[in-house]
């Protein structure tokens, strides 16, 4: 959707992500509904994600998987996704300034907090727990 939206600039609630969460959501729902077993991937924070996940309960085994990492890597990160790929453009990502308000912005993220199994891999370098033991809770 981020190339179809010339000079757009990314912020919280911008008109791209409001326009996209839906369809993010309705991909899910139509897939769920189908039986297809699915992966959704994203680092929406808990007051998006709950609300949207909790409806679609019945119709799917949710298993979350916390990615986490400490706020200097994700940060390095970040800028390099954004020099590799133009399309990075559509996320409202930290910009280089002051590392501890990077720090606490990174800190103030609310996990997805919903009634379902998870794990928490760190991804610092590689996963901890390893791909077999991910595979293994995903699976049930």
């Amino acid at each position: 959707m981020v190339h179809t939206a010339a000079n757009f600039v990314a912020a919280p609630g911008d008109e791209l992500t409001t326009r996209t969460l839906p369809v993010f959501f309705g991909v899910l729902d139509l897939l769920l509904r189908a039986g297809v077993t699915t992966v959704a991937e994203a680092a929406f924070q808990d007051r998006v994600w709950r609300p949207r996940l909790e409806s679609l309960s019945g119709l799917a085994s949710i298993r979350i998987v916390h990615a986490v990492v400490a706020a200097d890597v994700a940060f390095q990160r970040i800028q390099a996704r954004k020099a590799q790929n133009p399309a990075r453009r559509a996320h409202a990502d930290p910009a280089e300034g002051d590392a501890a308000d990077r720090t606490r912005l990174h800190e103030r993220f609310e996990r997805v907090s919903i009634d379902a199994p998870w794990i928490e891999v760190d991804t610092t370098d590689g996963y901890r727990p390893g791909l077999r033991d991910i595979v293994a809770f995903v699976g049930g």
